[in-house]
């Protein structure tokens, strides 16, 4: 049986400042755990972490987050070690550290506060989704029953589910007439396995998508004799882009029992020397914003990933 998200990112507390965890080979990208289940593993640590050793901050929201990927995580066990940074009446702030086999490979801040109590300021902007959000209307019955409705239909055949094998543990519904610029994806997502989105998921959510390289590699030719060469018989080179930041504004909290489907907005503004961002907006079913974020990435010969891994402070990606 596969495992589901919620053990993939389980986190168990060993002390009052550390947790482990375990990342299933089947939430990975080649030999890579997927950066979104490692970012919802961090979320977890801080829930964990908030609700007990932090119990009387009273603060068990996590409203941003900003994880390093200084190496490749993989398949196996994990340990994460929170030191506390700053504890305070409105939010807090605590790092973690995530190591394996001895190497540090992810460091985070990320801080917390209570949405339920929070008071202030609040003013509308009058900013609104440049272009508008797709306007078609949306069957989630029709979708989750047949992968498709009128308007929206489920992405299949991605390339290399062999390799990207994380990508296999969600469902991803794209508008059926096509996006609407070609550096731009709109996508309702699901898990596979029928599980709800919880507050932890919205880290996964943000880091899950049918990559936008591939499809402008399919519409340039342009720079195609440096890209490596086709393997397993698929129609794509096999690219890898891991993450170097991530950068996550959690606005809204979402209902304890969770959510079956989130709308995921991703964009890139610019590719260069194999470097690229990510600007991503999460929104809910009535078209609220849950969070915001923004990803530093590189664009590498998918053996990279594979590639053996290097014991001591050094690392090649």
């Amino acid at each position: 049986m596969a495992t589901t998200f919620a053990e993939a990112t389980a986190v168990k507390a060993t002390g009052p400042h550390t947790y482990i965890a375990y990342f299933p080979s089947e939430w990975c990208i080649g030999s890579v755990t997927h950066g979104g289940v490692a970012t919802a593993t961090l979320l977890r640590v801080a829930s964990a972490h908030f609700s007990t050793t932090l119990a009387k901050q009273n603060q068990p929201h996590t409203i941003t987050l900003h994880a390093e990927f200084l190496r490749r995580t993989h398949a196996g066990s994990a340990t994460l070690t929170v030191m506390d940074m700053k504890l305070g009446k409105q939010t807090s702030t605590i790092h973690i550290s995530l190591t394996q086999n001895g190497r540090e490979e992810v460091v985070a801040y990320l801080t917390n506060t209570n949405m339920d109590t929070e008071a202030g300021l609040t003013l509308r902007t009058g900013w609104s989704p440049d272009p508008p959000l797709p306007a078609p209307p949306v069957d989630f019955a029709k979708l989750a029953a047949q992968g498709e409705d009128e308007n929206w239909v489920m992405l299949k055949n991605l390339p290399h589910p062999k390799l990207r094998k994380a990508v296999n543990r969600v469902h991803m519904y794209v508008p059926r007439a096509g996006q609407a610029r070609p550096n731009m994806v709109d996508e309702w997502m699901r898990l596979k396995s029928g599980e709800r989105f919880t507050m932890e998921g919205i880290g996964f959510v943000s880091d899950m998508w049918p990559q936008l390289i591939e499809g402008l590699v399919k519409q340039q030719e342009t720079g195609r004799k440096e890209l490596p060469k086709q393997k397993d018989g698929d129609n794509q080179p096999w690219l890898w882009f891991p993450t170097l930041t991530l950068n996550l504004d959690i606005k809204k909290a979402l209902p304890p029992e969770g959510v079956e489907w989130l709308h995921v907005r991703v964009q890139t503004k610019h590719i260069k020397n194999g470097r690229y961002d990510y600007e991503v907006v999460v929104f809910d079913q009535s078209g609220d914003i849950v969070a915001l974020s923004h990803h530093v990435a590189m664009v590498l010969d998918g053996t990279r990933n594979t590639a053996k891994r290097v014991t001591g402070g050094n690392s090649k990606i």
